[in-house]
């Protein structure tokens, strides 16, 4: 029987969500891989456990997550059923819907009838009554941002969730988006960009409309599918994303200008006492204007790694004018 460390709150840095009255945890763990069943259960598990013990009290999934699609929701769902049963009011749950789920046309994007259909199975292979957010995983060009916001509205007003957010969406399409849901009575709580050292898009005006308009930010893909954790310095290791034929990393991305310039992100980090990991999640930190950045694990011994880097969330004028001019000369590469 799992009971949880007495102390699990003492050293996570919690951070308010935007106005609202919720706060995450700087890292949370996503279960966008690691959680389907080509993975022994017993080691999810543990993940998991090893997550909470350390203050990491969100979970973030999303309908198709696994693989194959919704085995991460069924992980969760039977982790929760034999170990956090009495931590439920104490976590905090996320999904989402929006890419494929199941053939034909209302398996996918953004219509009423797919979102709030995706929520009740998500909710059935997690077994619980709510979640505590569940996003528009991406915008719909087709259907009316309008139908969209609704369906999370309506899914806020039917209790089966308590929060609302986005992910994906452009400055404009979030500004629109959280203008129609706060006509309707539920504020926008989050948008879930892709935000790291090597991808700051979100830079480009997003973060400064979530500023104005009060609304919280969790980062996904912080370590950039991989590059950022330090297991490319030397090149690509056998086992590695980009040495499969994963659709997220390639091969081609990792090249000998890039090698040189993640090992020079790495210098930086050694003398801030850090990973290369470690520093990349701590860059996203910085600051405050984002949330939560989230994390992935493949070993508790990971897990704990990646939370390390709440004990140095500060960079010095000099140490992010450095990762600028190197982060230029990747993109130049």
């Amino acid at each position: 029987m799992y009971t949880a460390h007495t102390d699990r709150y003492a050293d996570m840095p919690y951070r308010r969500t935007g106005r609202s009255g919720l706060k995450l945890p700087a890292l949370s763990l996503g279960l966008w891989h690691n959680f389907g069943p080509d993975r022994p259960v017993e080691t999810q598990r543990a993940i998991l456990r090893r997550a909470f013990d350390l203050g990491v009290s969100h979970f973030d999934l999303a309908n198709n997550y696994g693989p194959p699609p919704g085995a991460a929701e069924s992980a969760l769902g039977e982790a929760l059923k034999a170990d956090f049963g009495p931590y439920r009011d104490e976590l905090v749950i996320s999904t989402k819907a929006g890419y494929l789920m199941w053939p034909g046309p209302y398996g996918e994007w953004g219509s009423r009838k797919y979102l709030l259909s995706s929520l009740d199975q998500s909710l059935g292979r997690m077994g619980l009554d709510y979640v505590d957010i569940f996003y528009s995983h991406r915008p719909d060009p087709e259907t009316p941002l309008e139908e969209t916001m609704g369906a999370l509205h309506s899914a806020v007003q039917q209790g089966k969730a308590l929060y609302v957010g986005v992910s994906n969406y452009s400055p404009e399409q979030t500004r629109e988006a959280a203008r129609i849901l706060g006509e309707l009575g539920t504020p926008l709580l989050i948008h879930q960009p892709r935000y790291s050292m090597l991808d700051r898009r979100p830079e480009e005006g997003l973060l400064d409309a979530l500023d104005e308009l009060k609304v919280g930010s969790i980062a996904y893909s912080p370590l950039e599918q991989g590059l950022l954790t330090g297991r490319y310095l030397d090149g690509i290791p056998e086992g590695s994303r980009a040495a499969s034929d994963s659709p997220f990393l390639s091969a081609d991305t990792v090249t000998e200008d890039l090698v040189g310039n993640l090992r020079a992100l790495a210098d930086i980090a050694k003398t801030r006492g850090q990973s290369l990991a470690q520093m990349a999640l701590a860059w996203v930190l910085r600051g405050g204007r984002v949330t939560s950045a989230l994390i992935g694990a493949s070993s508790p011994q990971q897990l704990e790694d990646s939370v390390a880097a709440t004990g140095n969330l500060d960079f010095s004028e000099d140490e992010l004018t450095r990762i600028d001019e190197i982060v230029r000369q990747a993109s130049k590469a």
